[in-house]
């Protein structure tokens, strides 16, 4: 398994450097979706099911391109990707670090859903120029379904594009990117709400399908475990961003012999980073002159963080 490879995940190759993993989900999804659109493909003297998975085939494809644009964008911002994740749903970009400013955030989310709008128009203009037949039904398919997932992802709830896209205007109105997170988290389970509610509503319409309530069902479980994550987050780092050294540190205290020094203005994830570089029980905080300011302990700041409400 590669350093990127996460378990329960399969490689299945590399683009643009990094590692391309599927998960066994995609394959069921892909199943789900084969028997879904095969009724569009009857009487057209190949097998609907053939053809329906050379569609499937060929929306994952436009799934990675859109997961590609992400990679692209964070690159270009010095951020390191290790792999690309193929799901049930789509797909995940693993991005190490966060999004250093709102701008950032909003770039690297939003070049995804370009990415897949871009290919829906580019997908309806060639169809357009092909001969009626089945190539240009699979074509013409592909680009309705790139502009559907293109408008669903910049919904403005997490863990959609969207909702980090809101995160982001958010963070950058209120100088908070928590804020951004927890309101765009909210939206992201009222829309998984929205969708049961909508999913129980159909259920005695003619129309609705028992693939069309599983595919809904799996749409809302995806939303709610994302944003409930993004909370989940939201509260850990607002708890790690007020630990402030200079605060929890014991002012004028005397660091004991050989105590590692530490800036005293370090704070949040850098002054976390600092002491798991160094672990130690207390450690000596120093002014930018050079003096000692007081002593900081392993406990102060477990304590602290522990007390900070979530």
């Amino acid at each position: 398994m590669s350093p990127s490879q996460r378990p329960g995940t399969w490689r299945i190759g590399r683009v643009v450097g990094v590692d391309v993993l599927i998960r066994p989900s995609l394959l069921v999804m892909g199943a789900i979706l084969v028997v879904a659109f095969a009724p569009r493909y009857e009487d057209r003297g190949t097998s609907p099911y053939v053809l329906a998975a050379v569609f499937v085939v060929a929306l994952y494809a436009s799934v990675l391109i859109h997961e590609i644009a992400h990679v692209v964008a964070a690159r270009a911002f010095g951020m390191r990707v290790d792999s690309v994740t193929l799901h049930l749903l789509g797909g995940e970009t693993l991005i190490e670090g966060e999004s250093r400013t709102p701008w950032q955030e909003l770039v690297t989310s939003i070049v995804g859903p370009l990415a897949s709008l871009a290919i829906g128009v580019a997908s309806f203009t060639a169809a357009d120029s092909m001969a009626i037949g089945t190539a240009s039904d699979i074509v013409w398919s592909i680009g309705y379904v790139n502009i559907v997932v293109a408008i669903f992802n910049m919904l403005p709830g997490l863990p959609l594009d969207g909702g980090r896209v809101f995160k982001a205007i958010i963070w950058q109105l209120t100088g908070r990117e928590e804020a951004g997170t927890r309101i765009a988290a909210w939206i992201g389970r009222a829309a998984a709400v929205a969708i049961v509610v909508l999913a129980l509503t159909r259920l005695g319409n003619d129309t609705a399908t028992s693939v069309d309530l599983v595919i809904s069902l799996l749409i809302a479980w995806f939303l709610w475990q994302g944003s409930s994550e993004a909370l989940h987050h939201a509260g850990r780092s607002a708890r790690i961003n007020r630990l402030v050294a200079r605060d929890i540190g014991f002012a004028g205290a005397t660091p004991p012999p050989g105590a590692v020094p530490l800036p005293v203005d370090l704070r949040g994830a850098e002054l976390l980073k600092a002491m798991a570089a160094r672990p130690a029980e207390a450690y000596a905080l120093v002014e930018s002159d050079g003096t000692i300011y007081g002593v900081l302990t392993a406990r102060a700041v477990d304590e602290t963080y522990r007390e900070t409400p979530r």
